[in-house]
C-alpha cells in the first residue's frame, strides 16, 4: 500500500544488538510506495544456534518492528491569507503548489478561500471548512514575525491546541501546527491545523513535506517530534532533488 513506514527503532535497535543476526532498513517515517524495498536481514555467521532465534522472538514479545500507515482520504480546505492577494494586487502562488502537494497523496481539495489581514476573517474561514468537514486547514501567508502577521493568532483564536510556533527546520522554520478537537453528533474527531511559511510556496522540499505524510497517514506529531528534526533539517537544495530518498528530515 501506499502509506507511511513506521519503525519501532528502540525495539531494531535491541534486535541488533544481540548479535550473530542483523536488520538493516530505510529510515523511520518516510513515505513508502507499493512494491518499495524497505528492509532487510541476514545471519551475519551463516549458521546460528536455534536459542538466539528464539531470543530474539522474546526481545520482541509480539510487537512489530515495522508497520505501514496508510494515507486516509483526507478532505483539505485552504486559506490563504493577505491583503494584497485578497485585494488582486498580487496572484496567489501559494494554492496551485498546496493542491498538487496534498493530490500527491490522495487527499481531496474543497476548495480555497482568499482573506484579509484581518485575524477574525481568516478564524472564520477555517471554522467554515471545518464544518464543511475538512479534515485539515492549511492556512497560508502572514506566518513571520512582523507585527502585521496575523495569521499565528487566527489559529490560535480557533481553539485550536497549537503543538508548535516554529521548527529547527530550513526551509520551514516558521512553521505552525495545531490539532482541534471536534464534536459532530455526539461523535469528536480531529483536524489538523498548519500555518505554512512563504517558503513552501517556492522551495522544492520544505517542513510541509516531512508533516504532511504523517498527517495524511493519521500519525499524531508532537512537540517532540518537530523538536527532534533539527539533526537532518537542513535541506541543501540538491540540483537534482531526490528526496525522500536523501537526509532532509532524517535523524539519527
Amino acid at each position: 500500500v501506499r502509506g507511511l513506514l513506521k519503525i519501532d527503532t528502540e525495539l531494531l535497535d535491541r534486535i541488533n544488538s544481540l548479535g550473530d543476526m542483523m536488520i538493516a532498513s530505510r529510515h523511520n517515517n518516510t513515505p513508502v510506495e507499493p512494491g518499495d524495498k524497505l528492509c532487510g536481514t541476514r545471519i551475519i555467521p551463516l549458521v546460528i544456534e536455534k536459542e538466539k532465534m528464539e531470543e530474539a522472538v522474546k526481545v520482541c514479545g509480539g510487537k512489530k518492528i515495522f508497520t505501514i500507515l496508510p494515507y486516509q482520504n483526507k478532505k483539505v480546505g485552504i486559506v490563504t491569507t493577505g491583503s494584497e492577494v485578497y485585494h488582486g494586487r498580487i496572484k496567489d502562488a501559494f494554492g496551485p503548489v498546496l493542491k498538487e502537494k496534498v493530490k500527491e497523496f490522495g487527499g481531496e481539495v474543497m476548495g480555497q478561500t482568499i482573506t484579509d489581514d484581518n485575524p477574525e476573517h481568516t478564524r472564520k474561514a477555517i471554522l467554515e471548512f471545518i464544518a464543511q468537514g475538512a479534515d485539515m486547514v492549511l492556512v497560508s501567508g502572514g506566518m513571520s514575525v512582523d507585527p502585521d502577521d496575523k495569521t499565528p493568532l487566527a489559529i490560535k483564536n480557533t481553539g485550536a491546541r497549537v503543538v508548535s510556533y516554529g521548527a529547527p527546520v530550513l526551509p520551514g522554520a516558521m512553521f505552525l501546527l495545531a490539532y482541534l478537537e471536534v464534536e459532530e453528533e455526539g461523535k469528536s474527531r480531529t483536524v489538523a491545523v498548519m500555518g505554512l511559511p512563504g517558503c513552501v510556496m517556492y522551495a522544492k522540499r520544505t517542513i510541509f513535506d516531512l508533516v504532511l505524510p504523517r498527517v495524511m497517514a493519521d500519525d499524531e506529531v508532537t512537540e517532540e517530534n518537530l523538536a527532534s528534526l533539527g539533526q537532518g533539517g537542513l535541506c541543501l537544495n540538491c540540483p537534482v532533488c531526490t528526496f525522500p530518498n536523501c537526509g532532509f528530515g532524517k535523524g539519527v
